[in-house]
């Protein structure tokens, strides 16, 4: 029996923006529009409503913008994957979006392929990230880092923890490293959030960056 389609929301306020991506997404037979929304407000009804798979949401919107809109879903425990969609590169806003809970950060001016490319990767429960913002975000963590003296230390984990870690670093949910570690999302949930402390970082995000920038998701 075949898998029924990821569906997804969009959240967006220009009319023709969403209309591309509709007929992007209607080419592929593995993804379907569920909803449109164009402001952050009607958004968070519909995503409440329709529980789509995948929320692919403007940065900048009237209003409310983006990153309001993600805490707000985020605080209604919506369990949806959610995307920002957005022009901004700025360091500020992608470190914000991604503490704010944010599944992923793509750029408006991506190519139509590689935009499908990553909506599949995130459809599965895979962190997607535009290529041009990974160097920026290693960067920003680089800067925010503690002085050296509370260096991430990766053999303080256990070894359960460190599979959890290297499966974060590949842009795994808690779900995907559950399915895949034959443990309870709620178990992976816990143990996460034992190796944030014990790692001194403050959101997957930040480890998977580390783990990259060490090697370690290499296994």
């Amino acid at each position: 029996m075949s898998e029924s389609p990821a569906s997804i929301l969009l959240i967006d306020d220009h009319p023709l923006l969403r209309q591309g991506i509709k007929q992007l997404i209607d080419m592929e037979d593995d993804m379907v529009v569920a909803g449109e929304a164009s402001n952050a407000a009607d958004g968070i009804r519909k995503a409440t409503e329709l529980e789509p798979d995948l929320i692919l949401m403007d940065l900048n919107m009237p209003e409310m913008d983006g990153i309001e809109a993600l805490r707000k879903l985020r605080e209604q425990n919506i369990s949806s994957r959610i995307v920002m969609f957005t022009v901004s590169d700025q360091e500020d806003d992608v470190v914000a979006a991604l503490r704010a809970g944010a599944d992923g950060y793509l750029l408006k001016d991506m190519e139509p392929e590689d935009m499908i490319k990553q909506l599949h990767q995130a459809a599965v429960g895979k962190m997607v990230i535009s290529e041009r913002l990974t160097t920026l975000l290693a960067e920003a963590l680089r800067s925010n880092k503690p002085q050296q003296t509370s260096r991430p230390d990766f053999d303080s984990l256990t070894p359960r923890e460190k599979d959890i870690l290297r499966h974060i670093a590949e842009g795994l949910s808690n779900k995907m490293i559950g399915r895949k570690l034959d443990i309870s999302d709620g178990t992976v949930k816990v143990h996460v959030k034992h190796l944030l402390k014990k790692l001194n970082l403050r959101s997957r995000v930040e480890v998977a960056v580390w783990a990259v920038e060490e090697g370690l998701h290499k296994g």
